[in-house]
């Protein structure tokens, strides 16, 4: 199958699920039709689904994956030792786990084709990630506190896992306790991923953004929090905005 004829099969399944979705009709237009996969694909409810859609899937979203262009830690340079800043899209980063900023509930973001990090990599990761994390909220049987981590396949992503964490969300002035329950995230992620034998991390700007933790002081707590923890474990300090790379480069010097 051709990456269209994928996607149209995709849309197809996904549409079919859901009775009032039936009657919609798929876009010619490319970029359209891949609008649409994502938001269905953000939507749908953890559940199962059969084998012939995830064969599909998973070719598909590997080769939208492969045409991005995967960056592999291994061809990064260090900016100290055990230590990396990496400014790009970190679904395409190889290396042991990335890290999610989750929401409390832990099953990804449902808002359509949203700009946050946990909808992007519950999107190229696959219709499985939701339904993981679902199981292992349904066994913990409560939300997913502040501070703490949890550990998933990647599927799709080329890294080999997802932590996902969920960071303070700031509503006025940062506070102490906001300052260590950021710092406690950082651990979290580093003390499953060493659990775990997982050799390196990529860690994206946990809180800032939709969490509104200002993006300097953040930064200042992670870089801090790694170089007081990392051990064995090589960290890469992922950063999508000009802003943070900026930020980081004069913490890392």
């Amino acid at each position: 199958m051709t990456q269209e004829e994928r996607r149209i099969f995709l849309i197809r399944k996904l549409l079919s699920e859901q009775p009032r979705y039936r009657d919609l009709q798929i876009p010619s237009d490319e970029a359209e039709q891949r609008t649409l996969l994502r938001a269905l694909m953000n939507v749908r409810p953890p559940q199962p689904i059969g084998a012939d859609f995830l064969a599909v899937q998973d070719a598909y979203l590997r080769e939208e994956t492969a045409q991005k262009s995967v960056t592999d830690i291994a061809d990064l340079a260090p900016v100290e030792p055990g230590i990396y800043l990496w400014q790009g899209d970190i679904t395409t980063l190889k290396c042991g786990a990335i890290v999610n900023a989750a929401n409390s509930g832990m099953t990804g973001c449902y808002v359509p084709c949203h700009g946050c990090i946990d909808n992007a990599i519950h999107t190229f990761s696959g219709v499985q990630l939701r339904l993981a994390c679902e199981e292992l909220m349904e066994k913990q049987g409560h939300e997913e506190p502040t501070g703490q981590a949890k550990l998933t396949p990647a599927y799709n992503l080329p890294c080999d896992y997802v932590l996902h964490t969920v960071g303070p969300i700031i509503y006025g002035r940062v506070t102490q306790r906001d300052r260590e329950l950021l710092a406690s995230c950082y651990r979290s992620c580093l003390e499953l991923a060493q659990r775990n034998k997982i050799k390196s991390v990529a860690f994206c700007c946990i809180s800032t953004g939709e969490f509104h933790f200002p993006n300097d002081e953040a930064a200042k707590i992670a870089v801090d929090t790694v170089r007081q923890y990392k051990r064995d474990t090589e960290v890469i300090f992922n950063v999508f905005k000009d802003v943070d790379n900026q930020i980081y480069r004069e913490l890392l010097g």
